[in-house]
């Protein structure tokens, strides 16, 4: 087996950018997804997925990380699932005909690529996931080895990206008139050469939402008689859950979120020099349980059916966040295990408790989900009708009413049998007169 993972990324980049768009409200970077995958092996294979021909922006950021770009030609019905398609064929083309890549990062937050998922660790191949906790599926990241969560890689407050610009004589030579003129029309709002994301990364979760999760580790760590260290254990954390990143507690690396929970005594750690020796605690460290994410689904459908209205035509995310807010002062998104409240609804939307469609100047828009309109019911097998059993009956005839019945007819009468004497012979018989017409 090899000690190195070899990874090839495919990016779904309609997917990701649109959903990085409507939740964060931030440009997609490719360049951050990468390095975060670099941490975890080599990249050996890069290959993004769109029309490009929409996508000016994007091809520029492609190039100067070596991505290739794949060209998807949609169909003049506009098939929507076109690129899930072709990263998927492909993908499993490269799982057997490239023995040497044993890892494939999926950079997408589309359920449809589960199938795959399944199929690529059927063949012994290790999946990653990234894609952004807010749209991800929730069974996408359940279903992969890792699922690296977009939001935690991103820097605290407002991020600025150096970027090379080529030299302006060049620009000026290969650019389209009409775009250079656009381009000097509008004013410079920021410096040459920085691209700027503003927006803060979320709050971090508390400990106590991740405890549960690390006893639940090392129990499977004690079963298994092995000495529980940090690279052990973050590894049985991930088998147990994939969505798992220390990120999402506000810390900068696995030692650094094991020495936290030390600090709040949640755990034992003996050793030193980075060998860490990690054990539970005796007794009770928590005299309550962490609230489950599902506990808070009910609030939400209080919400939702007390705005049923406003809701027919979808509802922005803020919107309905506020709703929840002014109805439920007491209500903490961290308190159930989410940094956002479009994470929230991205949980509860796989609970089919609300439908939310990504709109890149919107942000998402939410509508009720499939629990709000229940199919019908199944139509029972109809019952015999009692009055028509009694209309076959025969109705009695009275007599002096009408009726659409025929009456029974009279039994026959017995023939009465006539014995006539015959007339002797040699008499006649008088015929009768005929009368005469007057």
């Amino acid at each position: 087996m090899q000690d190195r993972l070899n990874i090839a990324v495919f990016v779904d980049y309609d997917n990701i950018e649109i959903g990085v768009k409507s939740t964060i409200r931030r440009e997609f970077d490719v360049s951050v997804a990468l390095s975060a995958l670099k941490e975890r092996g080599d990249i050996v294979a890069k290959f993004a997925y769109a029309n490009w021909g929409r996508q000016e922006g994007a091809t520029r950021q492609m190039a100067e990380n070596a991505v290739q770009m794949v060209q998807r030609i949609p169909s003049p019905r506009g098939d929507k699932n076109g690129a899930d398609i072709n990263l998927a064929l492909d993908a499993l083309e490269m799982a057997f005909t490239h023995s040497h890549v044993n890892a494939f990062a999926i950079v997408s937050g589309d359920s449809d690529f589960i199938p795959l998922v399944n199929k690529l660790k059927e063949y012994g191949k290790t999946v990653f996931v990234l894609g952004g906790k807010a749209f991800t599926s929730t069974i996408l990241q359940q279903n992969c080895h890792e699922f690296v969560s977009y939001e935690s890689l991103l820097e605290d407050g407002e991020r600025i990206v150096a970027t090379p610009m080529p030299d302006r004589r060049d620009r000026d030579r290969f650019e389209r008139p009409e775009r250079k003129e656009r381009r000097e029309g509008d004013k410079p709002a920021e410096k040459q050469g920085e691209k700027r994301d503003r927006g803060p990364r979320p709050a971090p979760l508390d400990l106590s939402q991740a405890f549960p999760l690390v006893e639940r580790a090392l129990q499977v760590l004690e079963r298994r008689a092995v000495q529980p260290q940090l690279g052990l254990l973050k590894s049985t954390m991930l088998q147990l859950d994939a969505a798992f990143s220390e990120r999402a507690y506000g810390a900068g690396s696995f030692s650094d979120f094991v020495d936290r929970l030390k600090k709040a005594e949640f755990i034992n750690v003996t050793g030193s020099g980075g060998r860490y020796v990690i054990e539970r605690r005796g007794g009770h460290v928590h005299e309550k349980a962490a609230p489950k994410p599902e506990e808070a689904l009910p609030l939400l459908r209080d919400v939702l059916e007390t705005h049923r209205m406003e809701l027919e035509n979808g509802a922005g995310v803020d919107e309905l966040e506020q709703w929840v807010s002014e109805e439920n002062p007491d209500f903490s998104l961290a308190k159930y295990g989410f940094q956002q409240f479009s994470e929230f609804l991205n949980y509860a939307q796989d609970k089919t408790v609300v439908r939310t469609d990504p709109d890149e100047e919107r942000g998402l828009i939410v509508h009720l989900g499939a629990e709000f309109y229940p199919p019908a019911l199944p139509e029972r097998a109809s019952e015999p009708n009692v009055e028509e059993e009694e209309d076959n009956e025969p109705q009695p005839i009275v007599e002096g009413q009408p009726t659409i019945f025929e009456p029974n007819p009279p039994p026959p009468k017995p023939k009465k049998t006539v014995i006539r004497k015959r007339a002797p012979s040699g008499s006649r018989t008088p015929r009768p007169r005929k009368r005469k017409p007057e």
